[in-house]
């Protein structure tokens, strides 16, 4: 159990994707559009995930160390085709609406960076928990993302316009003056930027910014240094460095 809840633990908070190791920004900045698109991609890709870990682990001491990196290709490949026909025969909406960015989960560096650092050089099971942990920090952090814009993009969630509940409700029940002022007003006004290309990045700023901060919050009462990640730092990142040191001893 302690295994398991320091897989998921690594994956959601420690190092969680999106929001500390700052991987797979393109999907994180198409997708999240609504948060149906930001749970369907993060699910996608921790099924692909867990799956390339899982086979990758069981053949890691098959590979050879030259086309490891190609071979990992292939096999990521192969469930990445799998899984975009189940999508295109069970759930065609979701499909299309996701479009090219499910066939470039191949090339998605979580993925990769997950193999290389991971998968290959544990045993399967802990690599299926690294791929499940990593895959819900990946999904949580998309969803967070999708909530955001589209709540305030759009002024619904998960596709049910709350908006116009309100105002629905504005007309049914409060007095005709203050109707009138709150319709005229406007209870919520959508602002439509943050559904495209520039709202994905002010929402990134400001989430990352926040737990920038808690981080720093959260060091000045125990003490200790605050773990802060940017961009900028993603090419010096010590994340999965430290992942390999410590797991080359356990392999």
């Amino acid at each position: 159990m302690g295994k398991i809840g320091e897989r998921l633990k690594n994956g959601i908070v420690t190092e969680n994707p999106t929001f500390v190791q700052m991987l797979g920004m393109c999907p994180t900045l198409a997708v999240t559009t609504s948060a149906i698109n930001g749970v369907g991609m993060g699910l996608t890709t921790m099924v692909i995930l867990t799956l390339s870990n899982f086979m990758i682990s069981l053949l890691r001491k098959l590979i050879p160390d030259k086309v490891r990196i190609p071979a990992y290709i292939v096999i990521i490949a192969s469930f990445v085709t799998v899984v975009q026909f189940a999508l295109q025969a069970y759930l065609p909406e979701l499909n299309k609406s996701l479009g090219l960015y499910i066939p470039l989960i191949v090339v998605n560096c979580i993925i990769l960076g997950r193999a290389e650092a991971y998968a290959s050089k544990n045993k399967p099971l802990p690599s299926v928990l690294d791929g499940i942990g990593m895959g819900l920090g990946f999904t949580i952090g998309l969803t967070v993302m999708g909530v955001i814009r589209e709540v305030i993009g759009a002024g619904s969630i998960f596709g049910y316009s709350f908006a116009d509940g309100i105002n629905r409700a504005i007309d049914q029940n409060a007095g005709g003056k203050v109707a009138a002022f709150l319709k005229s007003q406007g209870i919520f006004e959508p602002i439509g930027i943050f559904v495209f290309a520039p709202g994905a990045f002010l929402v990134l700023a400001f989430v990352v910014a926040f737990i920038n901060h808690r981080n720093i919050k959260k060091a000045a009462k125990t003490g200790e240094k605050a773990k802060l990640c940017t961009l900028a730092d993603c090419a010096n990142c010590d994340h999965v460095c430290a992942d390999a040191k410590l797991d080359g001893k356990e392999a």
